[in-house]
Order: structure tokens, then sequence, then C-alpha cells
């Protein structure tokens, strides 16, 4: 298990190769903090409608949007595990029928890689910026992130860790994939949540989850919640952990950080052939270790 773990803003471990990882969905935790640093500059409200689209911004980061995934396409699945090249935006949405909404807005919760899709152009079009110019100005570059990028071709990703899919389309993740080193990832979601980018209410409002239900099976999950960008859940002990796990073929990633009183943990750890149970009970069990040391210090 590759991990690094971070008490009160410092590294205690790391693994000396660095390997560059796919972040796969904590993708979706930085896309959410950069649309957030478009909320705090005033471009845009966490509750204004988005033009042309029934549903704010609100609700596309929390999954609440009535949008589908693609992810529920048999089709999808197998074109994926053929290594096929990706289909384009619009085949895509065709085949998931995209634009027809499941719900009405805000009054259910679908987990959808669309609404994040939908989040990237809109980030695009309110800074006038590619999406990989608009998140490197707005959130890697102001939380000292400089070895972070998106996953273009197959040939990027053959500089990733050996668990990666030696042929796999980065193209299949339609809201982009941010590649690069395991420690960058507990560094970005710690800063994040220390306030080094968003003010504290923004903080606040990101945070705010929306309870999903209990306890999982395989998973160390006691609750689970969803807030914007954001994966939120109590585990054995009374912790509350935030974050976000990712998994895409042939590896996971789980970054999450939790705080008790004035102490802080992160952790990032990333496993190759894994569950996702797997890698989120491994960093549960060094962030709770982490605190107890630090108690005890105390």
């Amino acid at each position: 298990m590759l991990s690094l773990l971070i008490s009160n803003g410092q590294p205690q471990t790391a693994d000396r190769s660095e390997p560059v990882v796919p972040w796969w969905s904590f993708t979706k935790t930085v896309l959410a903090a950069t649309a957030l640093s478009l909320v705090r500059d005033g471009l845009i409200g966490l509750d204004n409608a988005i033009p042309d689209q029934p549903f704010t911004l609100r609700k596309l980061l929390r999954h609440e949007a009535g949008l589908a995934d693609y992810g529920e396409l048999a089709e999808y699945h197998v074109a994926v595990s053929n290594s096929e090249s990706a289909w384009s935006t619009d085949e895509m949405m065709l085949r998931l029928d995209g634009t027809r909404l499941r719900y009405s807005p805000g009054t259910d919760w679908r987990y959808s890689n669309v609404g994040y899709m939908l989040i990237g152009r809109l980030i695009e079009r309110l800074t006038d910026l590619t999406l990989d110019e608009a998140v490197r100005q707005r959130a890697l570059c102001p939380l000292g992130l400089s070895h972070v990028r998106f996953a273009k071709t197959r040939a990027d990703l053959h500089t990733t860790h050996p668990g990666s899919p030696p042929n796999y389309d980065p193209a299949w993740v339609y809201h982009g994939l941010l590649i690069g080193p395991i420690s960058q990832a507990a560094v970005f979601l710690d800063r994040l949540m220390s306030g080094d980018l968003l003010p504290t209410n923004l903080l606040q409002e990101m945070l705010a989850a929306r309870t999903l239900g209990g306890a999982i099976p395989g998973r160390p999950w006691v609750t689970a919640g969803y807030g914007l960008g954001i994966m939120q859940g109590s585990i054995d002990g009374g912790f509350t952990l935030c974050g976000h796990t990712g998994c895409g073929p042939g590896s996971v990633i789980a970054v999450y950080r939790v705080c008790d009183g004035d102490t802080s943990a992160c952790c990032a750890a990333f496993e190759a052939n894994a569950s996702e149970g797997a890698v989120e009970a491994f960093a549960a069990e060094q962030l709770v270790q982490v605190l107890r040391q630090e108690t005890q210090v105390l």
C-alpha cells in the first residue's frame, strides 16, 4: 500500500520513490474546490440557477441534480475492459439519454460523473480558461502543488504506478482525470481543509453533507454522506472523516482527513488490485493511530 500521512500539517511518512498515480474520483474534490473559488470571487452563487439548466451549482456538486451516470451502461464497462477508445461526449450522452433528469433536482441523490463533467464546462465558461489552466491557477498552485496534471492520452498513464491499466484511455473519465504523486493528494486535502484556499463559510458549505445511510458492508463507514465534492462519514471510535475515494481499472485511491479538537491528520492511500473498502479501511486505521499518538503526546 502506498501512503502518506500528515499530522497537524506536517508529513509523517512517504514512499521515497513517489510514483505518480491516477487520482480517479479524488479529481472531483479538486474540481469542487475550483468551482467554490468561483463562488468565493463572486462569479457564481451556490444557489443561483445555472444558465440553460434546471439545477444549481450546489446540487451539481452534491450529486442532487437529477442526472444519471454513464457507469450504469453495460456497454461502457465492456468497452473499457476491451481497451477501446472513449466515446465522444455527444455519443456518451446519447447512449445514456443524459439530458433526461431521473428525478427533480434536490429531491433525491444519485452519484453522477456527468454532473462533474458539467461542472468542468461551467468552470471553463466562467473563467474563459481551459479546465487544465483554471484548475492549475485556482486550486493547485494556490495550495503549492506543482506536479499534478490531467492525463490526456494513454501514454500519460504509462508514466504512472505499475498498477495502472496499461492501455486505458483517460478520456473515459469525462470530467477529467488528474494524475500526481500520492503525497500531493494528501497535501491538497489537508491544505484545503485548513482554510488555505476557501473562506470558513465556504468550507462549512463544502462539508454540509447529505446523509446517505448507515454502515456499508465491506467498508469502514458507520454512517455515510456526501457534501460538495466531499465524501464524509463516521467510523468506529466516533471519528468523522472527510475526503474522497476514487477507483478505476486496476487501482483505488482514498484520501481522507480527520480532526479531533486542535489535532488534525490526513492520509492518502493507493493500492493496485484492491477493493475500495480495503484502501479506505487502511487510511482510516492510519488516521486513528495518528490521532491517538498525538493525544498521548499532549
